[in-house]
Parts: structure tokens; C-alpha cells; sequence
């Protein structure tokens, strides 16, 4: 059997072993790397970063100025904040969606997040 034989084995044995959130992460940490997006695990802070993932929550956080529409999206590595200020609905924005993402990484309560970022709801396949 050759080296190409074993690795197609080992990830066939994987995937019959591995939980399917572990399956998922993979999945997505994949195609974010084929779209060229950067990995939410490798972004720094104050760095201008496109990112794709799917969308794990939605919900309206209410402050005393405005509402807030805060989204955590998951790439297969971690996850990150998206918050979108002054807002409570933006259509097509709801959990398990995939969304390709691009702002600015910040810091919030020790999380990675991206305030008002410019994004894109992509076509599942």
C-alpha cells in the first residue's frame, strides 16, 4: 500500500471515529482555507481579517443607548463575535448560516470580535 493509500485509510478510520462536531470543525476549517480566508485562531488584534464561517448564535443584546445584534461565528477553529451596533434584525442573519465576514479584530471580555463588519450570507452547498 503506498503513502497515498495510508493517508486516504487514516482519514477514512477518522471519520468513522470522530464525533460529528469534530467532522463539522474539520469541514469548515477546510473551507475556509480553500476560500483564502484568514483563520479565526491565527487572527491578531488590531488586524483587517476576511474570515467564513457558520453562524453558532444570533441575539439582540439591549445597552442603555441602542440594542446591539451580536452573532458568534465559527470557522472550525474558534469562534468570534460579530457586533453589529444599533441594530436588532438584519435579514438573513440567523444561526447556521455561512457568512464570508471582513473588519477589524477587537477585544471584548478577553473574546476576539469584529464590530459592523461588511459581510456576505453564502450559498450552502
Amino acid at each position: 500500500m503506498g503513502s497515498t493509500d495510508g493517508g486516504a485509510f487514516r482519514r477514512m478510520l477518522r471519520k468513522l471515529t470522530s464525533d460529528v462536531e469534530t467532522l463539522d470543525a474539520d469541514a469548515l476549517s477546510e473551507d475556509s482555507e480553500r476560500s483564502g480566508a484568514q483563520r479565526a485562531s491565527d487572527c491578531a488584534l488590531g488586524q483587517e481579517v476576511t474570515m467564513l464561517g457558520r453562524l453558532r448564535s444570533v441575539e439582540i443584546c439591549p445597552q442603555e443607548a441602542e440594542a446591539t445584534l451580536e452573532a458568534e461565528l465559527f470557522d472550525g477553529t474558534e469562534g468570534v463575535t460579530l457586533i453589529w451596533l444599533g441594530r436588532r434584525r438584519i435579514p438573513g442573519v440567523e444561526p447556521g448560516r455561512t457568512m464570508r465576514v471582513q473588519g477589524r479584530v477587537a477585544e471584548r471580555d478577553g473574546r476576539k470580535v469584529i464590530y459592523n463588519p461588511f459581510y456576505e450570507i453564502c450559498q450552502t452547498q
